[in-house]
C-alpha cells in the first residue's frame, strides 16, 4: 500500500513545541474496486482551515407533489464535502539531501496522486482498446478506485469526487511546481448510489450510525425541560 503526502509542510515540526498534542491529519483511502483492500493512501498534511458540507433532503413531497405523507423521505440527505488543500514543498528544498524527490520533482507526485482519483489508469485504457479491436460489442466503463473521506474517527464516509481544480502558484528552475491549491469537490456515496449489497454500502451505514449516536450526545436533557428551556411549556 502506498502512502502520498499532499501539501508537504514542516512548519509545525520545526515551530511546534515538543509538549504540543498530535494532530491527526485527514486524507483520501483508495481501496481496490474488487478486492475492497487499502491500495494507496492520500494525506493532506495542511489540514484545510474549512470544510464546507451541504445535504441536499431527498423528499418525497419534493418530486411528486404529493401532500398526503410530508414526511416521507426517499433516503438519505445527497451530502457533499468541499475543501482546498495546499501543497508546498519549499521546506523541503531547504534539505535537499533529506527530499530527493521535491528537489527532481516538486510537488508533481502529489499533484499526480490527486489527479489519479478521477484519471484511469494507462493499463485500463489500453485494455479498453484491446477490447474493442477484438470486436466487443459491449464494454463496462472503467470503474475508479473506491475513495473513503477521512476526517477524523467520527467522518469516514464514501466519496466520488464532483469537481477538482489546481492553481499552481511557483516554479523551480526547471518549471516543476513547487506551490499549489487544489480545490476539490467531493459527493458522499449511499446506499441509494450503491445499493445494500455493494461492498462499500457497509461505509456509509457505518458513516450515518456515528453520526446518530453522537446525536445522542445533544438531546442529553429530559424532554420536558428543554421545552422549558424554550419557554413553550404547555403549548407542546
Amino acid at each position: 500500500m502506498s502512502t502520498f503526502n499532499v501539501g508537504v509542510s514542516n512548519r509545525l515540526a520545526v515551530t511546534g513545541s515538543p509538549l504540543s498534542p498530535k494532530t491527526l491529519k485527514a486524507g483520501i483511502v483508495l481501496l481496490d474496486p474488487v478486492s475492497f483492500t487499502p491500495s494507496r493512501v492520500i494525506l493532506l498534511q495542511y489540514t484545510p482551515d474549512q470544510l464546507t458540507r451541504s445535504l441536499k433532503v431527498q423528499s418525497v413531497t419534493g418530486d411528486t407533489g404529493d401532500k398526503t405523507e410530508p414526511l416521507r423521505l426517499k433516503g438519505p440527505p445527497e451530502e457533499s464535502f468541499k475543501l482546498e488543500a495546499e501543497l508546498d514543498a519549499t521546506d523541503q528544498l531547504e534539505f535537499p539531501e533529506q527530499n530527493h524527490n521535491a528537489v527532481a520533482y516538486g510537488i508533481f507526485p502529489q499533484l499526480s496522486a490527486l489527479e489519479s482519483l478521477i484519471t484511469p489508469s494507462a493499463d485500463q485504457i489500453l485494455a479498453t482498446d484491446s477490447f474493442l479491436a477484438m470486436g466487443a460489442v459491449e464494454i463496462a466503463p472503467m470503474e475508479a478506485p473506491f475513495a473513503l473521506f477521512v476526517w477524523s474517527a467520527q467522518r469516514v464516509a464514501p466519496v466520488r469526487v464532483t469537481e477538482f481544480s489546481i492553481t499552481e502558484e511557483a516554479f523551480d528552475v526547471d518549471l516543476n511546481p513547487i506551490r499549489a491549491k487544489v480545490s476539490l469537490g467531493l459527493r458522499v456515496l449511499s446506499v441509494n448510489d450503491m445499493g445494500y449489497a455493494h461492498p462499500g454500502a457497509r461505509y456509509f451505514m457505518s458513516y450515518l450510525g456515528k453520526k446518530e449516536a453522537l446525536a445522542k450526545f445533544a438531546f442529553g436533557a429530559e424532554v420536558s425541560q428543554s421545552i422549558d428551556q424554550l419557554g413553550a411549556t404547555g403549548l407542546i
